[in-house]
């Protein structure tokens, strides 16, 4: 039986397909100038943005589900070119507010009776986005905030999910096999983050673990939500006003350092990432504020996640690295994590890492930034077919993002140097000093213990080759018998030329053309042989090295 869902999905891939038809059919005349046949066009820097351009604006229209496709695909630069992430990385959650009754009818399933919940209530929204709204009103004599799921958008983002969910097939007949692999697990992907963060209780749970987290820590606040008053659909927290934190006028005049605050920003997200788990995923200015007293207050817990343990030890690594300029120890720890290919030519990355760390260093030499260098890898992660792992890419945005609300509030703030003391006060780059002093510790007793193997093996290697009875054996591993077919063909183009040869020769020298005809007749044979070996399809052929499955197989059963 056909549900509601599925027919406003069938209406909606009409809508989409209409939409998005103009960028397909640019993407068909890149490959072929005239779609079935011409040569492929080169595609600049300049048709990159307006191309973006139209897919911000296609976005836009198609609704909430598709903007919030666009603010993951910003932090997907193994699927889409960097100037598209450029582009992406404005889209801004902001739409019309749904009406007030609408509204109501959503808190009073929830939570009951909307004069018997709240003391007052204010129907005008303070924020909208595009799956909740934001309200003020009072419970128990306090100032709170309310966010409301928007009415009836699960049945817009389902029907949307399927609509997804069908386009991925077609999508991957159209692109390359790099970004294919990439869009392979996107539906699912968007699917549980669009679920998620339609989920407030999940956001609660976020909101009381971060607090708890940062439960001594002056620095930052986060509201306290009120659970009396919340539900899957509904969040009633503790009001916090604050100045936005990019509003640096007001800032200057409240006499806060700005320099102080980017600095607080900053180690809070360390202790986030680095040593809590879990954070905060969407650190835009609309997220931030500041309180009087300087702490920097947090606003919708909406877009979280959280790092396991392994990626955690390499961002710490990959930190430490750009401290040291240690490009090899740069690479060593974007390979481990995943975002580079281990194919990648390692002479070329590392003068991207190199010219990536000199461009970032400005006027003072010890001066870097980050959001640069990770610029400079996004672009290359897009050559190459890999995926990036969602959490992992939520880190290098937040990264990013951050540390242009740094940057923002003091233009000559070091991001370096702040990770760097922080990695130090933490004890990490101790630890990670032992950890190599431990590695090298090892190393250097295999080493020792081949000292002392090697000499004996080699003495009685050098005695067999005095006694003149030393024999080798060597083995080819040749599965697909490339050697014995190249020797066929060696062998049949020996006898062609020699037939060649001889029946000219004697052609040449004798006029016997019989003769000669004969030497033909019996080497056309040879040539029809040799003919054939090359047009067999199994014959000499490269095995591909770097394909989905070996991707899947290297990366293990958990990460498919």
């Amino acid at each position: 039986m056909i549900t509601l869902v599925s027919l406003r999905a069938y209406w909606r891939f009409v809508v989409v397909f209409y939409r998005f038809s103009p960028l397909l059919v640019a993407y068909l005349r890149d490959r072929r100038r005239f779609i079935l046949f011409g040569r492929s066009r080169r595609v600049t820097t300049e048709m990159q943005l307006e191309r973006a351009e139209i897919l911000l604006e296609t976005l836009l229209t198609l609704g909430p589900t598709f903007i919030k496709l666009g603010q993951l695909l910003s932090t997907r630069p193994d699927i889409l070119p960097k100037a598209y992430i450029d582009v992406l990385s404005s889209l801004q959650d902001d739409v019309p507010p749904a009406s007030w009754q609408e509204s109501k009818q959503v808190i009073e399933a929830e939570l009951g009776p909307l004069e018997e919940v709240f003391d007052e209530f204010d129907t005008d929204p303070i924020s909208g986005a595009s799956l909740g709204q934001v309200y003020l009103a009072r419970y128990d004599g306090e100032q709170v905030a309310v966010k409301i799921r928007r009415p009836n958008i699960e049945s817009l983002v389902e029907a949307d999910l399927k609509v997804l969910r069908w386009s991925i097939p077609l999508l991957v007949r159209f692109i390359g096999e790099g970004r294919a692999f990439s869009l392979d697990s996107l539906a699912d992907e968007f699917a549980k983050t669009i679920r998620q963060e339609m989920d407030y209780a999940r956001e609660r749970d976020i909101l009381e673990e971060i607090r708890e987290n940062f439960e001594e820590n002056s620095a930052i606040q986060i509201p306290q939500p009120l659970d009396d008053a919340c539900g899957p659909r509904v969040l009633t927290m503790e009001y916090l006003p604050g100045i936005k934190i990019t509003d640096t006028d007001r800032l200057d005049e409240m006499g806060l350092d700005r320099t102080e605050l980017a600095t607080k920003l900053q180690r809070i997200y360390l202790q986030m990432i680095v040593q809590d788990g879990v954070f905060h995923a969407d650190p835009h200015p609309g997220n931030l504020a500041v309180a009087e007293d300087g702490s920097i207050i947090f606003y919708d817990f909406g877009m979280s996640s959280t790092v396991d343990p392994f990626i955690q030890d390499k961002i710490v690594e990959f930190y430490i690295a750009v401290a040291n300029q240690d490009i090899d120890a740069i690479l060593d720890t974007l390979i481990a994590m995943g975002t580079l290919s281990p194919t990648a030519d390692r002479k070329v990355m590392g003068e991207v890492m190199e010219l990536a760390i000199a461009d970032a260093r400005g006027d003072d030499i010890e001066q870097y930034r980050v959001n640069q260098i990770i610029e400079q890898v996004e672009s290359t992660i897009y050559e190459f077919p890999l995926r990036l792992p969602r959490n992992l890419a939520l880190v290098l945005r937040v990264a990013t993002v951050v540390e242009g609300v740094c940057v923002t509030l003091d233009q000559d703030f070091d991001f370096i140097a702040v990770a760097t003391d922080y990695l130090t006060e933490e004890g990490y780059r101790e630890e990670t000093a032992k950890k190599l002093f431990a590695e090298g510790g090892q190393q250097l007793q295999r080493t020792t213990q081949a000292l002392f193997r090697v000499p004996p093996k080699l003495e009685r290697v050098l005695d067999t080759v005095e006694r003149e009875n030393l024999t080798v054996n060597v083995q080819i591993d040749d599965k697909n018998h490339v050697l014995d077919k190249l020797a066929k063909r060696i062998s049949y183009s020996i006898i062609v030329a020699v037939g060649l040869l001889s029946a000219s020769i004697i052609y040449a020298f004798t006029s016997e053309w019989r003769i000669s005809l004969v030497i033909l007749g019996l080497t056309a044979p040879m040539v029809f042989f040799l003919y054939r070996s090359f047009k067999q399809p199994s014959g000499l052929r490269a095995r591909p090295q770097f394909t989905r499955q070996n991707l899947r197989e290297k990366r293990g059963p958990g990460n498919k």
